[in-house]
């Protein structure tokens, strides 16, 4: 730390205030008009060259943006006046290090006081050492949105892989029309009902310590269809809890469904994998697997997601649910089990690989906040890494980018 010397950021940097350009004042053009959480529109003519910095006045509080060309900052944001003549991709970082969006000085109105960044004490390093932090930081962070780019892209081709695969099949046969759409000639439907035993688990009671003291029963929330393979539980039951609550024992190759909850939970589903029982929140299907893959179920209950949550929210109510009786009534697709498994194998392949790509998004996020920390504290070097992993990125630490 010895090429390091201590400051406030009063010292080095202004938060100047934004100006207000409305909507019907501004002409369509190439310069990006900036609110306090990124772009909302665009002018033909800038407020500040680039590049520059804007951080969040009023609203999303705190947020920091970078610009690297000409912009306009709009009045509920600041923008940085680099006083020192700092490396700006290094401004940038250190703000965001900084927890700007934690120093809300208004409670009704979300307010920032440049006061309170001002006062923020840290530690500046050497102009070289700035552009080497900034670059690395910067290959990290770009190899976070190749990763990101990827699971997007995967994505995509799963629900186009799965509306081909539940529409066309894999025989290449002329199709007929169902209740359900499209599918081959040679496919039936058949009612979730008939497919295996569907209901509903509880909750018993928490009050009551014999239920769950000692508890060793897998017993699921809503929450844990997200998972979709379901393997482990966060919360277990007792033998007492089985027998006085009357919950189903589930075995492996249920397939669970949402049919309550908040934001997206409704309608997710899961293959279960473990033997549990469930809560109220979620249906089972017990499936016959001498008549359908779990997996295969599943894979087409996905496609159905948002008809289940029109169903749901169409009950009248103002929390939507599914019931046991509807899933029952559900009428899906039927092909013979070899085509399921087909089916079913390639989905898992693309799940691989969304699984692989989240792995390393997780990773690299993690590394982007470890590195964030310790090099914006002095506590790691650039010297000191091997970078050589990242290298295949792009720039070079050491690179200022535009």
């Amino acid at each position: 730390m010895s090429e390091w010397r201590e400051t406030h950021l009063a010292a080095e940097i202004e938060l100047a205030y934004g100006k207000s350009l409305p909507t019907h004042e501004r002409i369509p053009g190439s310069v990006g008009v900036y609110g306090s959480n990124g772009i909302v529109g665009t002018h033909n003519s800038s407020l500040i060259p680039g590049p520059g910095i804007i951080v969040g006045r009023k609203g999303s509080v705190g947020e920091v943006q970078y610009a690297s060309e000409p912009f306009w900052p709009i009045d509920t944001t600041y923008y940085v006046v680099n006083r020192a003549g700092h490396n700006w991709r290094y401004l940038y970082h250190l703000l965001r290090h900084c927890g700007l969006t934690s120093l809300n000085s208004h409670s009704a109105i979300p307010g920032l006081n440049r006061e309170d960044v001002y006062a923020i004490k840290t530690n500046l390093p050497a102009f070289d050492e700035q552009g080497a932090i900034a670059a690395l930081l910067d290959m990290v962070e770009r190899a976070l949105a190749i990763e990101t780019d990827a699971l997007q892209n995967c994505d995509a081709l799963k629900r186009a892989t799965m509306r081909e695969l539940f529409t066309r099949g894999l025989r290449g046969e002329p199709q007929k029309e169902t209740e359900i759409g499209p599918m081959p000639e040679s496919w039936s439907t058949a009612q979730l009902g008939s497919l295996g035993k569907i209901g509903n688990g509880s909750t018993p009671k928490k009050s009551i310590s014999a239920y769950w003291d000692g508890g060793k029963f897998p017993w699921l929330m809503s929450a844990k269809v997200y998972n979709r393979n379901i393997v482990t539980a966060d919360q277990f039951i007792t033998q007492t809890a089985l027998d006085e609550c009357h919950l189903p024992i589930l075995k492996p190759g249920a397939v669970l469904i949402a049919i309550t909850g908040q934001g997206k939970t409704l309608g997710h589903c899961a293959v279960l994998n473990i033997e549990a029982t469930i809560n109220q929140h979620i249906a089972y299907v017990q499936t016959d697997t001498d008549k359908a893959e779990p997996s295969f179920l599943r894979g087409f209950l996905e496609t159905q997601y948002e008809y289940l949550r029109q169903i749901a929210a169409g009950g009248g109510s103002t929390k939507g649910a599914l019931t046991c009786a509807f899933l029952r009534g559900l009428t899906v697709p039927l092909p013979t089990m070899d085509e399921q498994r087909e089916i079913v194998a390639i989905l898992d392949a693309i799940d691989r690989k969304i699984d692989l790509h989240k792995q390393k998004r997780a990773v690299l996020e993690e590394l982007f906040k470890a590195l964030l920390h310790k090099l914006m504290t002095g506590e790691i070097r650039v010297s000191d890494l091997d970078l050589s992993a990242l290298n295949g990125s792009g720039t070079s630490p050491g690179q200022d980018p535009a």
